[in-house]
């Protein structure tokens, strides 16, 4: 999981300054409240909650099988997008250099 700095909010800053903070989520999407220096929860705005909230539904549905052969597919089809990226990449360099 890659948490930006930005996104990173204290336990205590949530309670004194709530809607400054809130506001910091709605222009994020999302805070990371730490507690401990520890990730302890996740404040999302409305818009960002909306985006994940049907595929949360669909993933929470699921048993862990078939949760861990989802995860597999969405790994590997990432994997096949990246190596392409690459290979389109050094082509267009190869002909760039050409």
């Amino acid at each position: 999981m890659k948490i930006l700095k930005s996104a990173i909010v204290s336990n205590s800053d949530i309670i004194k300054n709530y809607k400054t903070q809130r506001e910091r989520a709605e222009i994020n999407g999302k805070l990371f409240v730490f507690k401990n220096n520890q990730p302890d929860a996740v404040l999302f705005s409305i818009s960002a909650y909306e985006k994940v909230a049907d595929i949360m539904e669909v993933i929470e549905s699921m048993d862990d099988k078939e949760l861990a052969v989802i995860l597999e597919n969405i790994k590997s089809e990432q994997r096949k997008a990246i190596a392409q990226m690459e290979f389109d990449k050094a082509n267009q360099e190869d002909s760039i250099s050409s």
